[in-house]
Protein backbone atom coordinates (compact mmCIF):
# COMPACT_ATOMS: atom_id res chain seq x y z
CA UNK A 1 0.00 0.00 0.00
CA UNK A 2 2.79 2.26 1.10
CA UNK A 3 4.60 1.75 -2.47
CA UNK A 4 0.96 2.57 -4.15
CA UNK A 5 0.74 5.69 -2.39
CA UNK A 6 4.37 6.65 -3.47
CA UNK A 7 4.12 5.85 -6.82
CA UNK A 8 0.78 7.87 -7.12
CA UNK A 9 2.73 10.88 -5.33
CA UNK A 10 5.29 11.01 -7.76
CA UNK A 11 3.43 10.75 -10.79
CA UNK A 12 1.29 13.73 -9.66
CA UNK A 13 4.61 15.41 -8.83
CA UNK A 14 5.82 14.62 -11.95
CA UNK A 15 2.60 15.40 -13.89
CA UNK A 16 1.88 19.24 -11.75
CA UNK A 17 5.62 19.89 -12.98
CA UNK A 18 4.73 19.13 -16.81
CA UNK A 19 1.63 21.36 -16.20
CA UNK A 20 3.52 24.40 -14.33
CA UNK A 21 6.10 24.61 -16.82
CA UNK A 22 4.21 24.21 -20.24
CA UNK A 23 1.78 27.21 -18.86
CA UNK A 24 4.79 29.42 -17.84
CA UNK A 25 6.92 31.45 -19.96
CA UNK A 26 7.39 35.32 -20.85
CA UNK A 27 4.01 34.70 -23.06
CA UNK A 28 0.69 34.02 -20.23
CA UNK A 29 -1.70 31.13 -22.31
CA UNK A 30 -3.83 29.42 -20.89
CA UNK A 31 -4.59 25.54 -19.87
CA UNK A 32 -6.87 25.78 -22.88
CA UNK A 33 -4.67 27.35 -25.37
CA UNK A 34 -1.51 25.04 -24.37
CA UNK A 35 -3.84 22.20 -24.92
CA UNK A 36 -5.00 23.30 -28.45
CA UNK A 37 -1.37 24.33 -29.53
CA UNK A 38 -0.19 20.55 -28.08
CA UNK A 39 -2.80 18.70 -30.52
CA UNK A 40 -1.84 21.12 -33.20
CA UNK A 41 -4.59 23.40 -33.03
CA UNK A 42 -4.58 27.33 -32.14
CA UNK A 43 -3.20 30.19 -33.44
CA UNK A 44 0.24 30.17 -35.76
CA UNK A 45 1.88 31.87 -32.63
CA UNK A 46 0.82 29.85 -29.96
CA UNK A 47 1.84 26.46 -31.66
CA UNK A 48 4.98 28.27 -32.26
CA UNK A 49 5.33 28.79 -28.61
CA UNK A 50 4.24 25.57 -27.03
CA UNK A 51 5.53 23.54 -29.98
CA UNK A 52 9.00 24.82 -30.34
CA UNK A 53 10.13 26.41 -27.29
CA UNK A 54 8.19 25.38 -23.98
CA UNK A 55 7.41 21.71 -24.77
CA UNK A 56 10.76 20.16 -26.39
CA UNK A 57 12.04 21.78 -23.32
CA UNK A 58 9.91 20.18 -20.99
CA UNK A 59 10.19 16.84 -22.54
CA UNK A 60 13.71 16.96 -22.86
CA UNK A 61 14.03 17.71 -18.74
CA UNK A 62 11.18 14.89 -17.38
CA UNK A 63 13.89 12.36 -19.72
CA UNK A 64 17.21 13.64 -18.72
CA UNK A 65 16.16 13.26 -15.47
CA UNK A 66 14.46 10.24 -15.47
CA UNK A 67 17.92 8.80 -17.45
CA UNK A 68 20.16 10.30 -15.07
CA UNK A 69 18.42 8.79 -12.22
CA UNK A 70 17.93 5.27 -13.95
CA UNK A 71 22.03 5.75 -14.42
CA UNK A 72 22.59 6.55 -11.11
CA UNK A 73 20.85 3.50 -9.69
CA UNK A 74 23.22 1.12 -12.18
CA UNK A 75 25.84 2.48 -10.83
CA UNK A 76 25.27 2.65 -7.33
CA UNK A 77 24.68 -1.40 -7.68
CA UNK A 78 27.57 -1.95 -10.76
CA UNK A 79 30.09 -0.05 -8.13
CA UNK A 80 28.65 -0.71 -4.53
CA UNK A 81 29.29 2.77 -3.28
CA UNK A 82 27.04 5.19 -2.38
CA UNK A 83 28.41 7.36 -3.71
CA UNK A 84 28.48 6.37 -7.20
CA UNK A 85 26.63 8.87 -9.69
CA UNK A 86 25.76 9.05 -13.72
CA UNK A 87 29.23 10.86 -14.21
CA UNK A 88 32.13 8.93 -12.41
CA UNK A 89 33.04 7.02 -15.70
CA UNK A 90 34.57 10.35 -16.98
CA UNK A 91 31.40 10.42 -19.71
CA UNK A 92 30.75 14.00 -18.80
CA UNK A 93 34.42 15.14 -18.93
CA UNK A 94 34.93 13.49 -22.07
CA UNK A 95 31.68 15.47 -23.65
CA UNK A 96 32.54 18.70 -22.15
CA UNK A 97 36.07 18.54 -23.71
CA UNK A 98 35.24 17.95 -26.99
CA UNK A 99 32.06 20.54 -26.43
CA UNK A 100 34.30 23.10 -25.50
CA UNK A 101 36.57 22.57 -28.25
CA UNK A 102 33.32 22.60 -30.65
CA UNK A 103 32.44 26.16 -28.82
CA UNK A 104 36.10 27.59 -29.12
CA UNK A 105 36.19 26.81 -33.33
CA UNK A 106 33.03 28.75 -33.40
CA UNK A 107 30.69 25.78 -34.04
CA UNK A 108 26.96 26.11 -33.91
CA UNK A 109 25.09 24.19 -31.35
CA UNK A 110 24.66 21.10 -33.61
CA UNK A 111 28.41 20.95 -33.57
CA UNK A 112 28.99 21.05 -29.66
CA UNK A 113 26.36 18.18 -29.72
CA UNK A 114 27.94 16.00 -32.02
CA UNK A 115 31.37 17.22 -30.47
CA UNK A 116 29.78 15.95 -27.01
CA UNK A 117 28.97 12.45 -28.48
CA UNK A 118 32.01 11.43 -29.28
CA UNK A 119 33.35 12.52 -26.63
CA UNK A 120 31.73 10.78 -24.65
CA UNK A 121 31.96 7.90 -27.06
CA UNK A 122 36.07 8.31 -26.44
CA UNK A 123 35.66 8.00 -22.58
CA UNK A 124 33.11 4.56 -22.87
CA UNK A 125 36.03 2.93 -24.69
CA UNK A 126 38.82 3.96 -22.47
CA UNK A 127 37.21 3.21 -19.53
CA UNK A 128 35.47 -0.43 -21.13
CA UNK A 129 39.11 -1.52 -22.67
CA UNK A 130 40.31 -1.15 -18.62
CA UNK A 131 37.85 -2.87 -17.59
CA UNK A 132 37.98 -5.60 -20.02
CA UNK A 133 41.66 -6.00 -19.66
CA UNK A 134 42.65 -9.28 -17.83
CA UNK A 135 38.90 -9.47 -17.22
CA UNK A 136 36.11 -7.63 -15.59
CA UNK A 137 37.33 -5.61 -12.85
CA UNK A 138 34.77 -2.79 -10.63
CA UNK A 139 37.51 -1.61 -8.57
CA UNK A 140 39.15 -0.91 -12.58
CA UNK A 141 36.25 0.72 -13.98
CA UNK A 142 36.39 2.94 -10.92
CA UNK A 143 39.94 3.82 -10.80
CA UNK A 144 39.65 4.81 -14.65
CA UNK A 145 36.73 6.44 -14.76
CA UNK A 146 37.75 8.75 -11.39
CA UNK A 147 41.59 9.59 -13.74
CA UNK A 148 40.01 10.16 -16.73
CA UNK A 149 37.79 12.95 -15.40
CA UNK A 150 40.66 14.54 -13.43
CA UNK A 151 42.45 14.85 -16.67
CA UNK A 152 39.44 15.89 -18.61
CA UNK A 153 38.53 18.71 -15.65
CA UNK A 154 42.11 19.74 -16.11
CA UNK A 155 41.50 20.12 -20.11
CA UNK A 156 38.17 22.06 -19.35
CA UNK A 157 40.46 24.51 -16.85
CA UNK A 158 42.88 24.96 -19.93
CA UNK A 159 40.07 26.25 -22.30
CA UNK A 160 38.02 27.96 -19.84
CA UNK A 161 41.39 30.03 -19.19
CA UNK A 162 42.39 30.93 -22.69
CA UNK A 163 38.83 31.53 -24.17
CA UNK A 164 37.73 34.67 -25.29
CA UNK A 165 35.60 36.64 -23.23
CA UNK A 166 32.50 36.36 -25.95
CA UNK A 167 32.71 32.81 -25.46
CA UNK A 168 33.34 31.86 -21.80
CA UNK A 169 29.43 32.42 -20.94
CA UNK A 170 28.04 30.11 -23.18
CA UNK A 171 30.49 27.38 -22.53
CA UNK A 172 30.05 27.96 -18.78
CA UNK A 173 26.17 27.39 -19.31
CA UNK A 174 27.27 24.29 -21.36
CA UNK A 175 29.47 23.26 -18.18
CA UNK A 176 26.31 23.59 -15.71
CA UNK A 177 23.84 21.96 -17.96
CA UNK A 178 21.24 23.58 -19.90
CA UNK A 179 18.23 22.87 -21.66
CA UNK A 180 17.50 26.09 -23.09
CA UNK A 181 19.05 24.55 -26.34
CA UNK A 182 16.92 21.80 -26.80
CA UNK A 183 15.54 22.17 -30.57
CA UNK A 184 13.66 18.41 -30.49
CA UNK A 185 12.99 16.59 -27.26
CA UNK A 186 12.44 12.81 -29.23
CA UNK A 187 15.56 11.15 -28.82
CA UNK A 188 16.27 11.56 -25.74
CA UNK A 189 12.93 10.60 -25.51
CA UNK A 190 13.49 7.37 -27.34
CA UNK A 191 16.26 6.59 -25.28
CA UNK A 192 14.51 7.18 -21.75
CA UNK A 193 11.65 4.57 -22.55
CA UNK A 194 14.54 2.01 -24.29
CA UNK A 195 16.38 2.53 -21.23
CA UNK A 196 13.95 2.29 -18.92
CA UNK A 197 11.99 -0.66 -20.04
CA UNK A 198 15.76 -2.52 -19.97
CA UNK A 199 16.63 -1.34 -16.93
CA UNK A 200 13.15 -2.62 -15.03
CA UNK A 201 13.57 -6.00 -16.55
CA UNK A 202 17.01 -6.06 -15.25
CA UNK A 203 15.56 -5.31 -11.76
CA UNK A 204 16.09 -9.05 -10.73
CA UNK A 205 19.08 -9.23 -11.99
CA UNK A 206 20.40 -6.17 -9.90
CA UNK A 207 18.59 -7.50 -6.91
CA UNK A 208 21.06 -10.50 -7.23
CA UNK A 209 24.47 -8.32 -8.08
CA UNK A 210 23.89 -5.93 -5.29
CA UNK A 211 24.70 -8.80 -3.07
CA UNK A 212 28.01 -8.94 -4.37
CA UNK A 213 30.26 -11.17 -7.17
CA UNK A 214 30.61 -13.98 -5.43
CA UNK A 215 27.30 -14.62 -3.86
CA UNK A 216 25.59 -13.27 -7.12
CA UNK A 217 27.79 -16.43 -8.49
CA UNK A 218 26.86 -18.83 -6.06
CA UNK A 219 22.93 -18.19 -7.76
CA UNK A 220 23.63 -19.37 -10.85
CA UNK A 221 24.26 -15.49 -12.36
CA UNK A 222 27.14 -14.54 -14.92
CA UNK A 223 28.10 -11.57 -12.38
CA UNK A 224 30.60 -10.38 -15.00
CA UNK A 225 28.58 -10.44 -18.07
CA UNK A 226 25.65 -8.99 -15.94
CA UNK A 227 28.48 -5.76 -14.84
CA UNK A 228 28.90 -5.17 -18.48
CA UNK A 229 25.61 -5.27 -19.62
CA UNK A 230 24.93 -2.55 -16.74
CA UNK A 231 28.01 -0.58 -17.21
CA UNK A 232 26.97 -0.56 -21.07
CA UNK A 233 23.59 0.26 -20.17
CA UNK A 234 24.09 3.48 -17.59
CA UNK A 235 27.03 4.97 -20.38
CA UNK A 236 24.31 5.11 -22.99
CA UNK A 237 21.80 6.78 -20.53
CA UNK A 238 24.66 9.28 -19.39
CA UNK A 239 25.45 10.17 -22.80
CA UNK A 240 22.06 11.03 -23.91
CA UNK A 241 21.87 13.47 -21.10
CA UNK A 242 24.94 14.95 -21.56
CA UNK A 243 24.45 15.12 -25.34
CA UNK A 244 20.85 16.66 -25.06
CA UNK A 245 21.79 18.97 -22.05
CA UNK A 246 25.29 18.48 -20.40
CA UNK A 247 26.47 17.85 -17.93
CA UNK A 248 23.57 18.09 -15.07
CA UNK A 249 24.58 17.20 -11.59
CA UNK A 250 23.16 15.87 -8.75
CA UNK A 251 19.86 14.43 -10.02
CA UNK A 252 21.58 10.58 -10.78
CA UNK A 253 22.60 11.02 -7.03
CA UNK A 254 19.62 12.16 -5.13
CA UNK A 255 16.89 10.67 -6.55
CA UNK A 256 18.14 6.61 -5.79
CA UNK A 257 19.14 7.65 -2.27
CA UNK A 258 15.77 9.24 -1.47
CA UNK A 259 13.55 6.53 -2.89
CA UNK A 260 15.28 4.31 -0.88
CA UNK A 261 15.11 6.53 2.43
CA UNK A 262 11.33 6.45 1.37
CA UNK A 263 11.43 2.66 2.07
CA UNK A 264 11.95 0.90 -1.76
CA UNK A 265 14.31 -1.54 -2.22
CA UNK A 266 13.67 -3.87 -5.44
CA UNK A 267 15.87 -2.74 -7.80
CA UNK A 268 12.39 -3.34 -10.02
CA UNK A 269 10.56 -0.41 -8.43
CA UNK A 270 13.54 1.59 -6.99
CA UNK A 271 14.03 2.41 -10.81
CA UNK A 272 10.84 2.96 -12.37
CA UNK A 273 9.85 5.29 -8.76
CA UNK A 274 13.72 6.80 -9.45
CA UNK A 275 12.71 7.50 -13.38
CA UNK A 276 9.58 9.33 -12.66
CA UNK A 277 11.37 11.46 -9.59
CA UNK A 278 13.96 12.33 -11.56
CA UNK A 279 12.28 13.74 -14.20
CA UNK A 280 10.17 15.10 -12.30
CA UNK A 281 12.39 17.02 -10.28
CA UNK A 282 14.24 18.37 -12.98
CA UNK A 283 11.48 19.82 -14.77
CA UNK A 284 10.64 21.88 -11.39
CA UNK A 285 14.65 23.01 -11.06
CA UNK A 286 14.58 23.98 -14.67
CA UNK A 287 11.15 25.48 -14.08
CA UNK A 288 12.84 27.67 -11.14
CA UNK A 289 15.91 28.12 -13.41
CA UNK A 290 14.14 30.13 -16.02
CA UNK A 291 11.74 32.09 -13.76
CA UNK A 292 13.47 33.02 -10.41
CA UNK A 293 15.31 35.70 -12.17
CA UNK A 294 13.62 36.21 -15.34
CA UNK A 295 13.99 37.62 -18.17
CA UNK A 296 17.78 36.07 -17.28
CA UNK A 297 18.11 32.45 -16.94
CA UNK A 298 20.12 30.34 -14.28
CA UNK A 299 21.88 27.19 -15.55
CA UNK A 300 19.60 24.40 -14.31
CA UNK A 301 22.84 22.14 -12.92
CA UNK A 302 22.98 24.98 -10.36
CA UNK A 303 19.01 24.99 -9.29
CA UNK A 304 19.44 20.98 -9.09
CA UNK A 305 22.18 21.31 -6.69
CA UNK A 306 20.94 24.03 -4.51
CA UNK A 307 17.49 21.63 -4.16
CA UNK A 308 18.87 18.76 -3.81
CA UNK A 309 21.48 19.23 -0.86
CA UNK A 310 19.25 20.50 1.63
CA UNK A 311 16.40 17.85 0.33
CA UNK A 312 19.29 14.51 0.87
CA UNK A 313 20.38 16.52 4.29
CA UNK A 314 17.39 16.46 5.91
CA UNK A 315 15.90 12.40 4.60
CA UNK A 316 19.49 11.77 6.46
CA UNK A 317 18.44 13.43 9.54
CA UNK A 318 14.98 11.81 9.81
CA UNK A 319 16.29 8.55 8.33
Amino acid sequence: MQRVVLSFALIIFALLGLAAALLTGSVKLEATEVWQALLGNGSDVNRQIVQELRAPRVFAGLACGGLLAIAGTLLQVLLRNPLADPYILGISGGSSVAALCALSLGLPALGANLGALLGAVLAIVLVSGVALRGGWSTDRVLLAGVVLSAGFSAIVSLFLIIAPAAQLHGMLFWLMGDLSRVISATPVLVVFVIVALLAVLLGHLLDVLSLGEIKAASLGLNAKLAQYIVFILAAVATTAVVVTAGPIGFVGLLTPHVIRLLGVTQHRALIALSAIAGGGFLVWADLLARSAVAPLQLPVGAVTALLGVPLLFFLLVRR
